[in-house]
């Protein structure tokens, strides 16, 4: 770690002192018991408002639908190779990772246009971004249903396109819904709560049956993308309706220091500066590890169930379903233990390690032809791996205060996205060329790899959580 004085040059009442572990310590001016005016004099005050729940729960809902467009398709992977067999490459390799490109899309749109998106969300605030976000969402869903034809790959490709740019005006949203709308005792937990959940394990196996005929799969996917498109386009009219850019007043101290310097906030300045921050950047790449792992076990799940248990398509989405239910189950959890114990060095280290061995676990036991089995497995994978997400958003924010959370939170989705082409195409080559075996030890070696890597943050210093315990701390006293 560099020399204590790591800190925001926007923020020079907050300070690092250094030291032999550079601990942080918040040195505040012109802070009087808490409070602050406005613009006309009038003390503005820290305050909570029950619409943040409204507001969470509905981005819960959006987020939800665009993950479940995100893997919805390729949950059914053999029945879509069968669908649109006229339509797809020759070669059995090609054949098969272009159908892998409707999952991989998100990741690859994700990278160039996190910027841009970032950009807006620090310039125009939380409306602007979920409308955009909301609306690209459900203009993918529609065009879906022009592509119910063997003969039109092609289409569905550029429909899930705009679904993936959908998804970059939704996953930087968590963090910075959390810290503009909940107090310093809720933030992890509002967090974890908008990582969202994804439907499209469950639903497309029992609507979409296993048909020799075309005809029937394709009547079976209208059905799937009807509902499908209806169902985002009631919220997209809710999000327009209900989603507001921030509350009248702050909800915490931290939260006002943020608001006060966002119209002085350069965006490339505050991503040199978290470029420059050696535990972030360690941080990006063990996040990154680890959701790209998540991100190609979701999206080569049929083929990985399919080749211990064939004809277990069914099974194989609810596997899936088990992994992120355990996952937002992990996410709640991990929320909530944050919120009470502030250890964010030592909960980031433990549930990495954790990640790992669910995932060694999950390689070894697939072939004992056991499926009860498969879903425990499934479940602690996925507990601990999803319930890494809110953890690294967390400590990312705490290691990079005052930074933007939107651009703290656009980086690591960013590593995501890249590790997560990599390692899938990586393992689809191992599948065809090797075994499922091979493709599932990849990933543990991977993970083992991030574990390693994320045993050095233990020696990161932390800055938020000192103010947010300032303000508790003053807020107990009175």
């Amino acid at each position: 770690m560099h020399s204590g004085k790591v800190l925001s040059h926007s923020h020079p009442e907050l300070q690092l002192e250094n030291g032999p572990q550079a601990q942080p310590i918040l040195k505040e001016k012109d802070f009087g018991e808490g409070d602050k005016s406005d613009a006309n004099g009038e003390t503005v005050k820290p305050q909570v408002y029950f619409r943040r729940w409204i507001i969470v729960g509905l981005f819960c809902l959006y987020s939800m639908s665009n993950a479940y467009q995100w893997i919805h398709i390729n949950i059914i992977f053999n029945i879509i190779i069968k669908y649109y067999n006229e339509s797809l490459p020759e070669n059995q390799f090609q054949r098969e990772t272009a159908v892998d490109w409707l999952s991989m899309i998100y990741m690859l749109a994700y990278i160039p246009l996190i910027f841009p998106a970032t950009f807006l969300l620090n310039k125009k605030g939380l409306r602007v971004v979920a409308i955009c976000g909301s609306f690209l969402n459900v203009l993918g869903a529609w065009l879906k249903v022009a592509c119910l034809s063997p003969d039109r790959f092609p289409v569905l490709m550029f429909a899930q396109t705009i679904c993936a740019t959908a998804q970059i005006f939704i996953l930087g949203l968590p963090a910075r819904i959390a810290a503009v709308w909940f107090g310093p005792n809720e933030v992890s937990t509002a967090t974890s709560l908008g990582v969202g959940v994804a439907l499209g394990f469950l639903i497309p196996p029992v609507i979409v049956s296993n048909s020799e005929s075309l005809d029937d799969i394709g009547a079976d996917l209208s059905i799937m993308f009807y509902c499908g498109a209806g169902y985002m386009s009631f919220l997209f009219i809710l999000v327009i309706i209900v989603f507001k850019d921030k509350p009248t007043n702050p909800p915490s101290k931290a939260q006002m220091l943020a608001m006060q310097n966002i119209g002085q906030e350069h965006y490339g300045k505050s991503l040199l500066n978290l470029v420059k921050n050696r535990g972030f950047i360690i941080l990006t790449l063990t996040y990154g590890i680890n959701t790209g792992s998540y991100y190609a076990i979701s999206t080569l799940l049929n083929p990985i169930v399919l080749e211990y248990f064939p004809g277990h398509e069914k099974s194989a989405g609810q596997i899936g379903l088990t992994i992120v239910l355990a996952g937002v189950l992990g996410s709640i959890v991990a929320g909530i233990w944050l919120d009470k114990t502030r250890t964010y060095k030592g909960t980031t280290v433990g549930i990495y390690f954790l990640s790992m061995a669910g995932m060694v676990a999950f390689t070894f036991t697939m072939d004992q032809d056991i499926l009860w089995v498969v879903f425990l497995t499934a479940g602690s994978l996925g507990f601990f791996m999803t319930g890494y997400l809110p953890v690294g958003f967390e400590f990312a924010a705490e290691i990079t205060y005052p930074e933007s959370e939107g651009t703290s939170s656009g980086l690591l989705n960013a590593s995501a996205q890249f590790f997560g082409i990599i390692l899938t195409i990586g393992c689809r080559a191992m599948i065809n060329n090797v075994s499922v075996l091979g493709s599932n030890i990849l990933l543990s070696g991977v993970l083992l790899g991030g574990t390693i890597l994320t045993g050095e943050l233990v020696f990161m210093p932390t800055l938020r959580s000192l103010l947010h315990l300032e303000e508790l701390t003053t807020s107990n006293v009175r």
